[in-house]
């Protein structure tokens, strides 16, 4: 072998090089951590992948997400959590509430976690502020039982004649104390009546559904809580079984026939908690990432279902509303 082929050899070998150490090299790992069921977040997963394919980076390619449901049983998220720190993952999205991303907390100072939808991250000491969260965590922020007041007031404007009303409740709820103390206080302004009704399971909501029916209660205000959302084809058919008009935190639960519901778009908050996921895995750090926040709540209403309860929905209620479905 002559030196200009000897030297041409090197060149192409070495050249190669770089290709094989990037081709070793190995695929970052994002853990995602929830609170409540597979099959109830098929859609929100999706927007989760949307969020990270516009950033480059595409489940199965060229990352790879390790998935852990509690399946609505909190007593499960620490280990879980623990279980993913192990892994080790690169990044942890918490799903389904603060109590989720206070688990991965207490399992990690150093690994990033990007959350979903959150109540009030700061009040649970999850970030410092809104704008410079300070830690390893960030994520999406949402209104979430801050507006179960609204939603009181726009199910009085539904169903004037509703003497009782209930209100349901996940006990489970971290800050259900606080929660609780917001409804009844927002009752009491308006001189509303109110029955507590509290659910943390399947059954216990069959339970309070017939607590609210023997109590002759005229509507229902559904708290904010992701276990609801989880059980949303039960509560709508509770709902249309006992013939109670009802409001939810999430579109998702009129979709599946509810009546009404007012909240933040639930999958645009995965999708976004997607891009920060592979901004993240880009180098970026998450005590750089402001918490973001919803601009914009939807008004939903099923006029089908309003049928179906003999409800007349006022003109004014459908002209606020962002989407009505026939």
């Amino acid at each position: 072998m002559n030196r200009r082929d000897f030297i041409s050899l090197l060149g192409g070998t070495v050249a190669a090089w770089p290709l094989v150490a990037r081709a070793q090299q190995p695929m970052p790992v994002i853990g995602f951590l929830s609170s409540v069921t597979a099959d109830s977040l098929i859609r929100h997963v999706a927007a989760l992948r949307e969020g990270l394919n516009k950033t480059g980076f595409v489940e199965g390619q060229n990352v790879a997400i390790e998935y852990r449901w509690a399946d609505n049983q909190y007593d499960r998220l620490p280990a879980l959590a623990a279980e993913l720190v192990r892994r080790p993952v690169t990044v942890i999205v918490a799903s389904g509430g603060n109590v989720v991303a206070l688990a991965i907390k207490a399992s990690t100072a150093t690994i990033p976690v990007v959350f979903t939808a959150l109540a009030d991250p700061v009040k649970d000491g999850l970030v410092v502020s809104f704008n410079r969260p300070g830690g390893n965590v960030t994520g999406i922020a949402a209104l979430t039982v801050e507006l179960d007041p609204k939603r009181l007031e726009l199910l009085r404007e539904l169903v004037p004649n509703a003497g009782l009303i209930g209100a349901l409740l996940n006990p489970n709820r971290p800050d259900g104390g606080a929660q609780l103390r917001g409804m009844q206080s927002a009752a009491q302004s308006v001189a509303q009546e109110l029955i507590i009704l509290n659910a943390g399971s399947e059954r216990e909501l069959e339970l309070a559904f017939a607590t609210l029916a023997q109590k002759r209660g005229g509507a229902l205000l559904v708290g904010a809580d992701p276990l609801f959302n989880s059980l949303r084809d039960k509560l709508v058919s509770l709902a249309a079984h006992y013939a109670i008009p009802a409001i939810y935190q999430f579109r998702e639960l009129v979709l599946a026939g509810g009546l009404i519901s007012y909240g933040a778009n639930l999958p645009d908050a995965y999708r976004q908690a997607g891009i920060y996921v592979g901004r993240i895995l880009k180098g970026e750090k998450p005590a750089d990432l402001p918490v973001q926040q919803p601009t914009k709540f939807e008004l939903v209403i099923n006029l089908k279902t309003a049928r179906m309860l003999g409800l007349t929905v006022p003109t004014s209620l459908l002209a606020r509303a962002d989407e009505v479905i026939e």
